[in-house]
This record gives structure tokens, C-alpha cells and sequence, in this order.
């Protein structure tokens, strides 16, 4: 069998096929997981995405849990998020063979426990590990069964149920599923009066034959800015692989901030459940927690991640979280990420605006600021540049620093000005995001923070 500590990650086990990830391994995690994720009884629920080594992968790790004693509701093809439906619905821990944004070569699991609860590396993944180094199995009674059941149907009502498309103004919307598994949800989740979709690359095909399933790049929005123009459309749609994360364009085509739809979705959230916390990452726009403050809400800061926003969510009862990445995660959704439930909040708002404004001049209140995006450096010791820059910026007047995630320097003055400085979990990188008052701010400070990274200054801003 492979060995497992290249592909176990933060929050999912991830790896080349069939190199670092093959039917073995799979059955392995699959025996593990019954008796870390289930105890050894009851069931579970695995799905997988169009990937062509999607079905046998998760066919082997169902044959690890049966073998366990632990039954399998085999839920066939699903967005990840339609996977927590299903964990979450039938109060099962959970399976779901995908690899998200990675290339074709790639495939991999996310697991939750039931009710959807996230699994990362300190809350399961390093107990699986540990269970199949140990390679002890006692003997079971019988083995677990196998039925099938497709959550489709439910899903797309449950979500409904969320966020409803009824008695808005009629809209079009272009969506770029990537060929991936948005191509299966949004003819069943969008399929509702007043709203015409036109697709672009809704054949499930794990080879993406027509650009990465990875929106976060610039490189493929194109399509689908050219389609909205050429369509006239309100909207375009763009998601990952496996639609856990959705990115929006306008209607000039023009890619929407993920934090301008933090901050949307968290005021239409904070209508409805008045007063509550809503979490942000740290790279989130600084409009964000004004937004949530001036809407009554309590903006709750946060490191990057998704265990830690779902686990911060779950000690503050908030109702909303939103992450610069295009995650969103709901309360009402198991405290999930669903990149579906964000885009019918993004068309619910826009169908329901009472002087019918455009999707730019609607999101025009919540773009307060200028960001860099993230900026990636090599570097050779992560710790000692960050420690040079916090030097070089740190002890400036009214500027303030903390290391909740890397380290953080926020000017207080005028104009207004912060950056995050973060190691990356797995190569030797320092990610770097900016936000300034205007353009000429932010890029003052990106240029001044980067040439100390960089090693060619040491400037401050």
C-alpha cells in the first residue's frame, strides 16, 4: 500500500493517481475511517465527483468500510457540498472522492463526521493515519452492507428552502461549471421560473478539457466574462471542480471580490437572524467587519481555514462565514460550505433589489477598499523574513500587529492601510495580501513590504 503521509493534508487527503493515492489506499482509509469517523457501527455516506478514478476510488473505500462492519449509503455522483447535505440530512459521517481545483492526475477524499462536522489533520486524518500504521484489525461480526440513495432532489429543496428565487425579477445568469460537478447541480438547483441560465462546459469530463476547474484564477474567468457580455447577461457564475466554492463576474464581466459577497450575504443573513456573530478570515477586505457592525451583527476574526472557520462558527453560534477564497459557510447548512447557497443569495439579492440596479452598482456599498490578492515569495526561512518585515514595519507610529495567522500590521491613521504576511502550510512560501484606501496606497505598501521579503530593502511604508 502507499504510504499516506504525502497525501494527508490540513483538511483532506489529497495525491497523483494511482502514485500516491490507489484502490488499496483507499480501502485502507476506508477501514480506518469506519472506526474513526463511525465507531465501528451505523453507516456512512460517500459520494464522488466526475473524476475517471473517482468511481473505483470510492468503490474501494466503501469495500474498507464494509469490512469494518460499518454500512455505506453509496450517494454516486455529488458536489462536495451536496455530500454534506447528504452527512448533515441523514446524520452520517462522510465521504467525498474529489481533488476540488487540482488537475486530472489528482484525486482525493474529504471527510466530515456526522452532521457534516469538518475532519483536518488534528481532528481525525492523523488518527486514521495512526489506525492503519498500526495495522491491527479484530474480526467482525458481518460485514456492512451497501445501499445506494441520490440526494439530488433533496438537496436542491433543502437549499430552496434556504434561500427561495420566488417573486424576484426575471435575471440571466451565464454559469461556468468547469466540467465539473456544477454541470450536476445547478440544472436542478437553478431550474426555476424567471431565471435563464446559459451554460458554458456543463459535460462532466475529469480531464477539463477546456480550462483548470480553479476560478480563484484569473485565466479561467475568461470564458465566462466574454459569455456575459456577449449575452447581455446580469451575471456570470464561475465554480470549482467540486462547486463547494463559487466565484461571481458582473455584468460588465468584472470579477466580484469573494468579501463584497462576505459582507452581502452576511447583511442578508443578519436581516433574518438579527444580532448574531458572523466569522471572517483575516484576509478578508477590512469593510467586511464594518459592514457586519453597522448591520448589528458581531464580526469575529479568524485565521485562514475552513476546520477553523466551521469550529469558530460552532463556539459563537454565528450564523454566517465567509473566506477570501470564495468558501462561504451557513449555519443553517450544517455550519458547511456550500457554493451554491452563495450564488442564490448573489441572484436573490440582485432579484429582489427594489430599484432594480445592475450587480456592480448593487455591490458598489460594499467595495470600500482596494486589495492586492495574494502575492506568493520563496523564501528559504519563512519565520526570519517575517520577523525582518514585522522590524521594518512594525514600530512605525499608529501601527499596530498581531500573529493570529503570521503576522499582521494594520496603520490606524489616514489613509488607511493593512497587510497579512502567512507561511504556507506546505512549501516554502510567504503569502502575501494588501489593502489600502485607494490603488496608490495599496501599492505603495505592496511594493515597500515586498522588496523587504524580497531581500532588496528595507523601507516602510
Amino acid at each position: 500500500m502507499r504510504a499516506l503521509a504525502p497525501i494527508l493534508k490540513a483538511y483532506d487527503i489529497r495525491g497523483v493517481v494511482p502514485d500516491e493515492l490507489d484502490d488499496d489506499s483507499a480501502r485502507a482509509i476506508g477501514w480506518a475511517a469506519a472506526h474513526v469517523l463511525a465507531g465501528g457501527t451505523g453507516a456512512m455516506v460517500v459520494g464522488h465527483d466526475m473524476r475517471p478514478t473517482s468511481p473505483t476510488l470510492s468503490a474501494a473505500f466503501a469495500d474498507g468500510v464494509t469490512s469494518a462492519g460499518v454500512d455505506v449509503v453509496m450517494a454516486g455522483l455529488t458536489s462536495t457540498d451536496q455530500l454534506y447535505y447528504a452527512s448533515g440530512a441523514l446524520g452520517l459521517p462522510g465521504a467525498m472522492f474529489t481533488a476540488s481545483h487540482n488537475p486530472a492526475r489528482y484525486n482525493g477524499i474529504k471527510l466530515c463526521r456526522a452532521g457534516a462536522a469538518p475532519v483536518g489533520y488534528d481532528t481525525g486524518l492523523a488518527e486514521i493515519k495512526a489506525l492503519i500504521d498500526d495495522g491491527v484489525d479484530s474480526p467482525v461480526a458481518a460485514r456492512g452492507r451497501v445501499s445506494h440513495r441520490d440526494t439530488l432532489g433533496d438537496y436542491a429543496a433543502h437549499l430552496h428552502s434556504l434561500v427561495p428565487l420566488d417573486g424576484g425579477r426575471a435575471l440571466t445568469v451565464v454559469v461556468d461549471a468547469g466540467n465539473g460537478m456544477a454541470g450536476h447541480t445547478v440544472p436542478a438547483v437553478l431550474d426555476v421560473p424567471g431565471l435563464t441560465v446559459v451554460p458554458l462546459y456543463f459535460e462532466l469530463d475529469g480531464s477539463f478539457p477546456n480550462h483548470e476547474a480553479n476560478p480563484i484564477d484569473p485565466a479561467n474567468l475568461v470564458d465566462l466574462q466574454k459569455a456575459v457580455r456577449e449575452h447581455g447577461a446580469d451575471l456570470g457564475l464561475a465554480f470549482d471542480g467540486d462547486a463547494d466554492r463559487c466565484f461571481v463576474v458582473d455584468e460588465r464581466g468584472e470579477p466580484v471580490s469573494p468579501s463584497a459577497l462576505t459582507a452581502l450575504i452576511a447583511v442578508r443573513e443578519l436581516q433574518r437572524s438579527p444580532g448574531q456573530p458572523v466569522v471572517h478570515n483575516l484576509i478578508t477586505s477590512k469593510a467586511v467587519p464594518e459592514i457586519i457592525a453597522e448591520h448589528g451583527g458581531t464580526p469575529v476574526r479568524t485565521r485562514v481555514g475552513h476546520s477553523l472557520i466551521k469550529r469558530t462558527m460552532a463556539e459563537t453560534g454565528a450564523v454566517f462565514g465567509g473566506e477570501h477564497s470564495g468558501h462561504f459557510y451557513f449555519r443553517d447548512f450544517w455550519r458547511a460550505d456550500s457554493g451554491m447557497l452563495a450564488a442564490l443569495h448573489t441572484l436573490a439579492a440582485l432579484g429582489s433589489d427594489d430599484g432594480g440596479r445592475p450587480l456592480s452598482q448593487l455591490l458598489a456599498p460594499y467595495e470600500r477598499y482596494v486589495a492586492s490578492g495574494e502575492i506568493n515569495s520563496t523564501v528559504d526561512d519563512a519565520e526570519a523574513v517575517t520577523a525582518r518585515v514585522e522590524k521594518a514595519f512594525g514600530t512605525a507610529p499608529d501601527v499596530t500587529t498581531d500573529r493570529l495567522d503570521g503576522l499582521t500590521v494594520e496603520f490606524t491613521g489616514t489613509p488607511m492601510w493593512w497587510f497579512n504576511l502567512r507561511p504556507s502550510n506546505t512549501e516554502p512560501l510567504l503569502r502575501l495580501n494588501v489593502e489600502g484606501a485607494d490603488r496608490a496606497v495599496m501599492e505603495r505598501v505592496r511594493d515597500d513590504v515586498l522588496r523587504v521579503v524580497r531581500g532588496s530593502g528595507e523601507g516602510a511604508a
